[in-house]
């Protein structure tokens, strides 16, 4: 496999409490970005974060280019407007666990060009 691209910043949701994204897409993506050797964040539950209003969210918000691996793109973008960070409308692109392939968001992840969710 190729490296991932690591000009964007990555977001990884383990979606710990809801539990709604199949258990095998999200220890299988985990492992790729692992063994990919890039650098990302790994967050226990973005819909916990943005209920306690995480500080660090706005930090997602406001950082630049950056990937979020988690649920379906327009609930990720209420989460964080809910916590007081929403997401720009440019430069941030969310791939969907519950909806696609481990397969698919790994080479997305290696794609480098800025795809809007």
């Amino acid at each position: 496999m190729r490296a991932m691209n690591t000009q964007r910043r990555i977001v990884y949701c383990h979606c710990a409490y809801a539990q709604v994204v199949p258990a095998d897409v999200k220890q299988d993506v985990l492992r790729r970005l692992t063994e990919s050797g890039t650098s990302f964040d790994a967050v226990a539950d973005l819909c916990e974060m943005a209920a306690r209003r995480d500080p660090w969210l706005e930090g997602v918000a406001c950082q630049g280019p950056t990937q979020i691996v988690a649920c379906y793109p327009r609930a990720v973008k209420w989460l964080f407007s809910s916590a007081g960070a929403p997401l720009p409308e440019h430069g941030i692109r969310i791939l969907n666990m519950r909806t696609e392939a481990a397969e698919a968001i790994a080479a997305a992840l290696e794609t480098a060009e800025d795809v809007d969710a």
